[in-house]
């Protein structure tokens, strides 16, 4: 399989498997992180990965709807983001 892909297809997938291992290293910080600031960040972070990594699997594998994921997935990290943020402030989700 991976002898069919392209030189761009082959870059694009070591950068997807690179991403995923940075992924892990945001996993730790959100785990371990020092401040509940850290840990928001981290996991916006893993989630941003997580869209670009998705989107890349859909460029090597030639699956657009794997896109309509990624803005899907997109949109739900952004909603949880702002949710746990505006929980941090005030202590309650109205």
């Amino acid at each position: 399989m991976l002898s069919e892909l392209t030189f761009l297809e082959q870059i694009f997938l070591g950068v997807a498997i690179l991403l995923t291992a940075a992924t892990f290293l945001c996993l730790y910080r959100a785990v371990v992180g020092p401040s509940e600031a850290d840990r928001i960040v981290s996991i916006n972070v893993i989630g941003t990965k997580t869209v670009v990594i998705i989107s890349l699997v859909s460029l090597v594998f030639h699956q657009e709807f794997f896109l309509d994921v990624a803005l899907v997935y997109a949109l739900i990290s952004f909603v949880a983001t702002i949710g746990v943020a505006k929980y941090m402030e005030k202590g309650v989700l109205e």
